[in-house]
């Protein structure tokens, strides 16, 4: 295989479990550059997409987590042509030079499914039928592998030779019934309060990359003690599904801060989110497509589709594929952080001048946790 925007190697690390090696890795950031030659240190590395010429002969599977900046609702939302996320031409340069490997993995923020009135997927979908591939999709949710962070990804396989559907749609399980907030951790972002607050019961709402300086953003978790706290770094790299310190080679880079982990972090794929797509390459499940439903043009782009030849199909699946025992937060963090004094105040500010409704009693939290950090001797943070 061969990693395109590898990042700091999620796909390529859950694609590993699986019995796929790579073969050529490429990455622009050097932070991320420098955590796969640590962590791949025998697969070569090339650093531009745009200067990349061919695959190496035999590449069976391509994958690629483009950038999500001119995508996400949460960065410029310039459209699948923004100079970021416009780079996935490249994976179609550089399929289109051979008769094209056997598999190709695309995985992206869900937002990409609106953006432009589906301007996004309509132009990836094109170019696939262009190369003779039958495409399918499906958003994801990383809580379905256990892990306790809410993070939807449209993940997208394609092929000339094999069926898509039999590796995305095979498996399906209801979304669990939302636990009890009130004894759970419960997570949400602190630097929101007016617009949205990302609520996750017994998880972190999806981590951010932070901001373009290299400044951490990390969510903030309300303990069923009272307590504010953020996860750290270990924390982070472990809610993605990859070992404590996965990304402490990015920091031995000169001019690489140490927020810049945050944003390696936030930007990856979740490696068991990859390890599933690799189980299921291994071991399809023949999707039976009788409750499948054309998709008409116009109709916006639901949560799990496939097409070819210019058709394009409805499917009734949701986004946890799998039930696999679950990670309770509580149990899960291991290094968290106080939420700041400032930080605290800051939010309580805008969530009261905003009309956001909250959980009852949790603006109170916030207050009491407040006159705590203005307290000069606080007790140790309690997880449970």
């Amino acid at each position: 295989m061969v990693g395109l925007f590898a990042g700091i190697g999620g796909l390529e690390l859950g694609l590993t479990q699986h019995g796929w090696s790579s073969e050529l890795l490429c990455e622009i950031d050097p932070g991320a550059g420098a955590v796969l030659r640590a962590r791949f240190p025998d697969v070569p590395l090339h650093r531009d997409v745009t200067t990349l010429r061919s695959l190496p002969a035999g590449t069976e599977l391509v994958a690629a987590g483009f950038p999500c900046q001119d995508l996400s609702q949460a960065g410029r939302t310039a459209g699948i042509t923004g100079d970021r996320s416009g780079l996935v031409d490249h994976v179609f340069r550089l399929v289109a030079r051979r008769r094209g490997p056997r598999w190709l993995v695309i995985e992206n923020v869900p937002f990409m499914l609106q953006l432009g009135r589906g301007a996004a997927m309509r132009h990836i979908t094109h170019a696939l039928e262009e190369l003779g591939y039958t495409w399918a999709y499906r958003v994801v949710d990383a809580r379905s592998f256990g892990l306790p962070q809410r993070r939807q990804r449209v993940v997208m396989l394609a092929s000339r030779t094999e069926d898509p559907r039999a590796v995305l749609f095979g498996t399906d399980v209801p979304v669990p019934y939302p636990a009890d907030s009130e004894s759970l951790p419960c997570g949400f972002y602190w630097t929101e309060g007016v617009r949205g607050l990302g609520w996750a019961v017994n998880a972190v709402p999806t981590l951010k990359g932070g901001s373009t300086l290299g400044i951490a953003s990390p969510p903030a978790v309300r303990l069923p003690a009272g307590e504010l706290v953020t996860p750290g770094i270990t924390d982070a790299e472990r809610l993605q599904g990859f070992d404590a310190g996965w990304t402490s080679p990015a920091v031995d880079v000169p001019g690489v801060r140490a927020g810049h982990r945050w944003k390696l972090v936030g930007n990856a794929v979740s490696v068991r989110m990859a390890s599933w797509v690799g189980a299921r390459l291994a071991d399809p499940v023949d999707h039976d497509g009788t409750a499948d439903v054309p998709l008409a043009p116009g109709q916006s782009w639901p949560t799990a589709a496939w097409g070819r030849n210019g058709q394009v199909f409805r499917v009734p699946v949701g986004t946890w594929p799998v039930e696999a025992p679950y990670e309770d937060l509580a149990g899960f963090l291991t290094d968290p952080k106080l939420l700041s004094e400032r930080a605290t105040a800051g939010f309580l500010r805008r969530a009261r001048s905003g009309n956001l409704r909250f959980e009852p009693g949790f603006l109170d939290t916030v207050e009491a946790h407040l006159d705590r950090m203005r307290t000069p001797e606080r007790e140790p943070v309690r997880v449970a």
